[in-house]
């Protein structure tokens, strides 16, 4: 029983880093992918043996299958609480673009004001760059001043030079 417990957690913890490897890739971290690709595989190598040279023992098959699946969720949370990825947060609002603009500035975050053309006319385009974990911050803001306000989140790879709120401040 203490052996299907350890391959289980083995397998949480290859999926988890496996998860975590790939949007490391993914944002240009070679270097931590590098290390986390050699951890991820000497775990692999270990787990997979170890059920490869017994496929009749059912009870090992389920620890290794339940493994790999919780550490995928486990890398996410992980993911989502450690490392550091930036969004761009696009606003259109038809008449309170500027409004939202000056509440996003008040609670720190950099805005981009911009004028565009709707199919009712013209708009406001406003454009944020900020911490994934931020985003929330940002919709709650535009959702109590502008309700109606049509907003799109998208992956931003980096973010070099204009105003990010700081890490910092996000951890406070």
């Amino acid at each position: 029983m203490l052996f299907l417990i350890l391959l289980f957690m083995l397998r949480v913890l290859n999926n988890a880093i496996g998860t975590v490897r790939m949007i490391v890739t993914a944002n240009g971290r070679r270097n931590l992918a590098l290390v986390l690709a050699f951890i991820e595989s000497l775990i692999f190598a270990y787990a997979a043996g170890k059920v490869l040279t017994d496929l009749e023992n059912i009870p090992k098959m389920i620890a290794y299958a339940a493994g790999f699946a919780v550490g995928g969720y486990v890398g996410i949370l992980i993911e989502e609480k450690f490392v550091t990825g930036y969004v761009t947060v696009n606003i259109i609002s038809i008449d309170q673009g500027h409004q939202i603009a000056t509440s996003l500035r008040e609670a720190g975050f950099g805005v981009t004001e911009a004028e565009g053309e709707g199919r009712g006319g013209t708009v406001k385009l406003l454009m944020s760059v900020v911490l994934r974990q931020d985003a929330h911050q940002v919709i709650d803001h535009t959702r109590s001043i502008d309700p109606d306000a049509f907003i799109t989140i998208e992956a931003a790879r980096s973010a070099q030079r204009g105003y990010v709120r700081s890490i910092r401040t996000h951890f406070r």
